[in-house]
């Protein structure tokens, strides 16, 4: 199975083109009037690339990723100066600007991105540490909307696209105390508890949906093994998921299948494959190591990742612009279970 170094050189290139790449784009923007009709340039200063908003944040990310991890297989400088031109103090105050504006814009898989970028700049150091400076006025901002999120949100969104609770709350665990706001960790974990720390027997065997890029069970549960120790989501995780000591349900195990990945929804199944496989790593290792669901959990991951992986850049625009950063985030997780 290839490494993320293998994958490097052609995913930094990808991704730079990506994010320089206005159009197609999918703005997102409320039109509240016949003059409010702008170019995703003017909107989104630094991140109007790569289709869509979220998009452009995550693949910032894989760039700053790769160029702390990978400098030797990419074209570092390269990466380097389209890094300095888009993650600017003024670009950044203008992306503040508007999530401040339009509060509901990009909640919460967007948010959790912009926190995982910064997060991954202040973990770069050198040229890091100033784009980690710039974001800062977005950092805060989406800091401030999700503590207002959370106060007023009854219910999380169990969707396996954007809207998805679970995942976003997870990035924002693993990205809080980097990015600067370790107040979040306090917040994000109750609301975790109290949304799914009473979950049994989830019916897992009615996924996928159509168009899932995340499984519900599963981001669920890689997000409950960050916020309970390891008896307690051990205990949690059967009474949540009680057939997974015997491989079932097949369904949430096996890859799903893709009929046709040109399709932007039914792409969205590969997607799905590589978040499934980083999710079942993760939680494999969070489990005691005589537990004897790892080896199927750790098994899925694998068949997973192999199915998805050639896959990931195939030179159509519909999905190469986002699915590199859910390989990324598969490998890691292989590399750390």
């Amino acid at each position: 199975m290839p490494t993320v170094a293998d994958l490097a050189p052609r995913i930094a290139a990808l991704a730079l083109e990506n994010v320089t790449r206005e159009f197609p784009n999918a703005p997102q923007h409320l039109v509240r009037g016949p003059d409010d009709t702008v170019l995703p340039r003017v909107l989104h200063p630094a991140f109007y690339g790569s289709y869509d908003w979220h998009s452009a944040v995550h693949m910032h990310w894989l760039l700053v990723r790769l160029l702390r991890r990978n400098p030797a297989e990419i074209d570092a400088a390269a990466v380097r100066e389209v890094l300095d031109r888009h993650l600017t103090p003024e670009h950044l105050t203008t992306e503040a600007g508007y999530l401040r504006a339009n509060p509901t814009f990009e909640r919460p898989y967007g948010w959790a991105w912009l926190l995982a970028l910064a997060a991954e700049c202040a973990s770069a150091g050198g040229d890091g540490a100033r784009w980690a400076d710039a974001l800062r006025p977005a950092v805060t901002a989406v800091a401030e909307l999700v503590e207002g999120w959370l106060a007023k949100a009854t219910y999380p969104v169990r969707h396996g696209v954007h809207s998805n609770s679970a995942f976003a709350l997870g990035l924002i665990l693993d990205s809080a105390e980097s990015a600067g706001c370790a107040e979040l960790v306090g917040v994000v974990t109750g609301t975790a508890r109290r949304w799914f720390g009473t979950d049994r027997d989830y019916p897992a065997a009615w996924e996928p949906s159509g168009h899932d890029f995340v499984s519900p069970a599963l981001t669920e549960a890689d997000l409950m093994r960050r916020v309970l120790t390891g008896e307690e989501f051990a205990a949690w995780l059967s009474a949540f998921l009680p057939g997974l000591a015997h491989g079932e349900p097949r369904a949430l195990l096996e890859p799903p299948i893709v009929s046709d990945r040109h399709d932007p929804h039914i792409g969205h199944l590969i997607g799905l494959a590589l978040s499934r496989a980083a999710a079942l790593w993760a939680i494999a290792a969070a489990l005691p190591s005589d537990d004897g669901r790892r080896p199927r959990l750790t098994a899925a991951a694998s068949a997973q990742l192999r199915a998805a992986l050639p896959q990931v850049v195939a030179g159509d625009f519909t999905s190469d612009h986002w699915l590199a950063t859910f390989a990324v985030l598969a490998l890691d997780a292989a590399d750390s279970a």
